[in-house]
């Protein structure tokens, strides 16, 4: 079984992630995850931040002379500005009276997080609930996307909606190629310009922006998934893990909440007989049926809330006083919708190859591909 677990605090020394049930011989490019990993720090509209930490990976286990053994691979990003912020988050001793944060933030894990784990400093909650974890979840979703890759699947994505401005226009699989080389993600240069500049006028009134991410997958075979267990559905696996990413508060997969408002005769696929195979001409379902992928390209959609953390703060509460204030402010981005969509690609390359890896079975690379191939 395919599994990840990742460790570590937006401001501790590194973050770092398990990753058990890759089989052997699956060709490693660490130049590969860099690239992801700069990516995710890229996109109009960030913070401070990244111009602090350059992220690069390094491989401490499960991986010799670039390729993987079978056993967990542990990956490394470290967090440069530790060095900062060693004295207040050392594990062998800080000053916890220092970076203390009682006003919590509405729309963060704060508030609940104290009650929960029976904290008074939001910091102990802040620190993991960040989105600074999903760096090493970059790191692990890209050695997914390599195993995908070797089956002939390929996943990309863009950013369908940013600040309000959204691209209506459905794009083919090839015209997204190359679109991440654009600041924003998106392909149309015109709404492109346009959303920059509403960025720039929330940046002005120090609030935050969220936006829609497009994410597809290209060449998965059709039977991926299951409509006998329910809790086996690939719908519904790959909807859970993308909800698992920070600030994402909806998913919908192909024609999604749009297809409540149609008949059905303008939702469902039709199927044609063509050349001896069966073929669908239309793709509203998102390439998956009953559960399971049907061989069309998957079309995953994710929307990402505004950043919770405002310059100017909002209303809420000091938790130690329990007196009315405005929330504490800490570096953040004004939109970071180009980082959640490579995060959400990354994910979604996890999640797949989960799946696959539960059907096919297999230890090396060699057996997984045969077996692929074999399939329908």
């Amino acid at each position: 079984m395919l599994k990840w677990m990742t460790s570590g605090e937006s401001h501790g020394r590194a973050l770092t992630a398990i990753v058990e049930g890759l089989p052997s011989n699956l060709e490693v490019d660490t130049a590969e995850i860099d690239r992801y990993l700069a990516l995710r720090q890229s996109g109009y509209g960030r913070g401070a931040r990244q111009k602090i930490e350059t992220d690069r990976v390094r491989i401490l286990a499960g991986v010799r002379d670039r390729r993987t053994l079978g056993s967990p691979v542990c990956l490394v990003v470290e967090n440069k500005d530790y060095a900062n912020w060693e004295p207040y988050m050392s594990p062998y001793g800080a000053d916890v009276t220092a970076r203390r944060l009682t006003r919590v933030r509405p729309g963060h894990a704060d508030l609940t997080g104290l009650r929960k784990y029976d904290q008074t400093d939001a910091r102990n909650i802040l620190e993991r609930a960040s989105a600074r974890e999903t760096a090493v979840r970059v790191a692990a979703g890209t050695l997914a996307r390599m195993f995908l890759r070797a089956l002939g699947v390929e996943v990309n994505g863009y950013v369908r909606a940013v600040a309000g401005i959204a691209d209506e226009r459905e794009y083919s699989f090839d015209e997204l190629r190359g679109v991440q080389e654009n600041e924003l993600f998106m392909p149309d240069t015109v709404l492109c310009k346009q959303a920059k500049e509403r960025i720039d006028a929330i940046r002005e009134a120090k609030d935050t922006a969220g936006g829609i991410v497009e994410v597809r997958v290209h060449g998965l075979k059709s039977g991926f998934g299951s409509c006998m267990s329910y809790g086996e559905k690939l719908d519904g696996h790959l909807a859970g893990a993308v909800m698992g990413i920070q600030a994402i508060k909806g998913v919908e997969i192909g024609l999604g909440f749009a297809a409540a408002m149609r008949p059905g005769s303008a939702v469902h696929d039709e199927i044609y007989p063509e050349n001896g195979k069966f073929v669908r001409r239309t793709n509203n379902a998102g390439g998956i049926e009953g559960g399971m992928s049907n061989g069309e390209e998957i079309v995953l959609r994710a929307a990402m809330k505004p950043i919770p953390t405002l310059m100017r703060g909002l209303n809420t509460v000091d938790y130690e006083t329990g007196e009315a204030c405005r929330a504490a402010t800490e570096r953040s981005d004004v939109c970071a919708i180009c980082a959640c969509e490579v995060i959400v690609e990354s994910t979604v390359c996890f999640a797949l190859a989960q799946k696959v890896l539960e059907r096919l079975g297999g230890d090396n690379m060699r057996e997984i591909v045969a077996r692929y191939n074999d399939l329908i």
